[in-house]
């Protein structure tokens, strides 16, 4: 029995030898190409994987249509994956690796205040009449001047401050006008001027010299002035205008004086320096002084200059006829009255005219200058829209192009301005525009056409934008306030303040350059949360403000695919989706922003540049409006994302220091720079150290620092000392 027994198991493992034997005789070693053939198998099931997986989470997003952190908290799906409980949790970790090494998006919708509700008081506006049912040819004026107003300038109707002040300036009385913006203030001292200078028994020849002068703050308005009065003169051949102004040769200036201008239209600076250095110059026969936009000329800092004009003026020279015009009228200009005019006529289109100026002066002198600026109201023209829109400081730089773009690509025959409020923040929307948003659109619309107006450039240059702009159909000019007095630019539609006025004056005169002489136009006033005060301010003046809505603006996106993202969306079944597409394509257009500052050095230094001359100007609000616009109030963090600056802004400067060259030459046209003079009054109080500091620090470590350096200076001075005694 034993026997049998050890033979059934030696039988039996023979048989499991022979087997295991014979299975690994079937076995064949593989072949390269073979393995080659698997590897690309199981790669092939990893991509179709990973493709699956891709493909369920866009239907996730598809049905709900949420914002990017609620996709992260999503579990992967259980039914379709049957591996083990530790894979899935080492896939769990491994996710959000991958999503975050994708290509680095700006976050612009992420931790934005909120936009509060606006309280709008009740506003009336003051209303103006702006024509009347007169003509030229009413008035005691020359045939000739007349057919030259019809058929030259193409005006034949007499508006309302031209029919109060015309009569007036022939009588020979001095004048205070004050009227709205493009209502035409320069024909009604204008007609009169050369109607009186015509009229002279003995023809006026040049060898008379000036016989009147007309001051302007900006040489833009100096120049509009000229062509008026060259268009006027036309049938009087024998009057000789010329105009003087910053950045022309002083030399072709002096051989014209010296050969006569009998109308002078000139910008203070100008006229000083050759009231001190051209002997040619003489005011002996000057009948007019005209001062327009008077105001304006003494918040640039001319007091001075029109200090030494008047005194030039009354030295020599028989009793004159002066004129002040602007669209408001400032506590400065009647201290200036009291001085230059005698027994002035007030001239108010909109409110009761007084016949007698000194009373109202009296009145104004004993009050308050700030709290009659405040209860000050303005008239505006009846055509003019005026919108707001509250803009969290991140997107303000998108919303800005969005808006550009949904007007002057994506429609027709739009020219806009834009305001802001330095010239290094002109050059830096120009440079980026232009390199940004005027190339090919997917739907071959036109290119855009971007245009910059500062004080900073040369005489030349302006000049050319200035007319450039004015013959063009549409375009964007991008400017200072140089260009917010008096200037009659055809034809704009748009006036976009992107940093708000300091006053509500300087608001007014903004908007001032659409709607001109009873056609229409629209303005928007860019705002954030923090400052959204400002309406009330202006409601103070009677200026009420119609708001926009951000999402609108940002939804004109949706018409070019140019910054369509990679998401799909139904944004046309649900307004969730829609807005949720429109958010993604301004996160594409910001990230290209962000991309060309970042591209150079330079790039990011003219960023860094503008950004810290808007926190400049945001010192210089003045006091009253403190609790609005404060440097404090600002997220740094925030407002360097609408320069296109990823980063918190550090060494802002070193980006601009004093031994940089573009300081140096900031330094030689600070003189120069009438455009920010205003601005730099509140700058010295802003510390440099203040731009250094990181968004998320509480600011008290630049103080202990302070400490330091001054210990150190005064260790320092006094080892210096011990030094030089031994």
């Amino acid at each position: 029995m034993t026997s049998s027994a050890e033979d059934q198991l030696c039988l039996n493992i023979c048989s499991s030898v022979s087997s295991s034997s014979s299975s690994s005789s079937r076995r064949k070693p593989l072949t390269t190409q073979q393995r080659w053939a698997r590897k690309k198998q199981n790669a092939e099931k990893r991509r179709t994987d990973s493709s699956a997986e891709e493909e369920k989470k866009k239907m996730r997003l598809e049905d709900t249509a949420e914002e990017e952190e609620e996709e992260e908290e999503e579990e992967p799906d259980t039914q379709t994956d049957q591996r083990t409980p530790q894979k899935k949790k080492k896939e769990a970790v491994k996710e959000p690796v991958k999503e975050t090494r994708s290509i680095k998006t700006s976050s612009l919708f992420k931790h934005n205040p909120e936009i509060p509700e606006i309280l709008r008081p009740v506003v009336s506006q003051l209303k103006e009449k702006i024509f009347t049912s007169d003509s030229f040819s009413d008035m005691d004026l020359h045939p000739h001047l007349v057919a030259t107003l019809n058929k030259v300038l193409n005006v034949s109707t007499v508006t309302s401050v031209q029919k109060q002040t015309i009569p007036v300036l022939l009588a020979g009385r001095d004048a205070v006008v004050r009227s709205q913006t493009g209502s035409g203030k320069t024909l009604s001292y204008a007609v009169p001027l050369v109607q009186s200078l015509q009229a002279v028994q003995q023809k006026v020849c040049r060898s008379d010299g000036p016989l009147a002068v007309v001051i302007v703050p900006t040489r833009e308005l100096a120049q509009q002035t000229f062509q008026i009065f060259q268009k006027l003169l036309k049938p009087f051949t024998w009057i000789v205008p010329g105009v003087l102004m910053g950045g022309e040769k002083r030399k072709s200036e002096k051989a014209r004086l010296r050969k006569g201008i009998n109308i002078l239209v000139s910008t203070p600076g100008r006229l000083v320096d050759h009231i001190k250095n051209t002997l040619s110059i003489a005011f002996s026969g000057v009948r007019w002084l005209i001062l327009d936009e008077a105001d304006r000329t003494l918040d640039l800092g001319f007091e001075k200059d029109l200090t030494v004009i008047l005194n030039s003026l009354n030295s020599t020279g028989p009793n004159r006829q002066n004129v002040l015009l602007s669209a408001t009228l400032t506590h400065g200009v009647t201290r200036l009255a009291d001085v230059c005019l005698n027994d002035p006529v007030d001239i108010q289109v909109s409110g009761p005219a007084s016949s007698d100026l000194t009373t109202t002066t009296i009145s104004s002198a004993s009050s308050d200058p700030c709290a009659a600026s405040q209860s000050e109201s303005f008239a505006l023209p009846e055509a003019l829209k005026q919108y707001m829109v509250v803009v969290p400081s991140k997107i303000r730089l998108v919303c800005l192009a969005a808006f550009i773009l949904d007007k002057c690509k994506f429609s027709q025959n739009n020219k806009l301005i834009v305001f802001t409020s330095s010239c290094e923040a002109v050059e830096f929307l120009h440079g980026l525009f232009t390199s940004v948003l005027s190339g090919p659109s997917s739907n071959q619309r036109p290119r855009l056409s971007f245009l910059r107006l500062h004080g900073n450039m040369k005489q030349e240059e302006r000049s050319d934008v200035f007319q450039q702009f004015s013959v063009s159909r549409c375009g964007v000019l991008l400017c200072t306030d140089v260009a917010a007095r008096g200037l009659d630019l055809q034809q704009v539609t748009w006036i976009i303040q992107y940093t708000p006025p300091t006053t509500a004056a300087e608001y007014v005169h903004r908007v001032g350059r659409t709607a001109r002489i009873g056609g229409r136009g629209s303005s928007l006033l860019f705002l954030t949360p923090a400052e959204t005060a400002f309406v009330t301010e202006l409601a103070n003046h009677n200026i009420s403000l119609s708001d926009l809505k951000l999402q609108d603006i940002l939804s004109s996106l949706m018409i070019d695919d140019t910054y369509k993202g990679r998401g799909k969306y139904h944004s046309k079944a649900s307004s969730k989706a829609l807005e949720q597409e429109t958010r993604e394509r301004a996160t594409v257009l910001q990230t290209e922003f962000e991309n060309f500052v970042h591209s150079d050095v330079q790039s990011v230094q003219n960023a860094k540049r503008a950004l810290q001359s808007f926190l400049r100007a945001y010192t210089a609000y003045p006091s009253r409006l403190k609790h609005i616009f404060h440097i404090r109030s600002l997220h740094l963090g925030h407002t360097a994302k609408s320069f296109g600056l990823r980063d918190a802004p550090q060494g802002l400067r070193a980006a601009s220091g004093p031994s940089s060259p573009w300081a140096r030459t900031h330094n030689k046209n600070q003189n120069h720079n009438k455009d920010t003079s205003s601005q730099t009054a509140g700058a010295k109080r802003f510390s440099a150290r203040q731009l250094l500091h990181s968004e998320f620090s509480s600011g008290l470590e630049g103080a202990d620092g302070k400490k330091k350096k001054k210990k150190k200076k005064k260790k320092f001075g006094q080892s210096g000392e011990e030094e030089e005694e031994e």
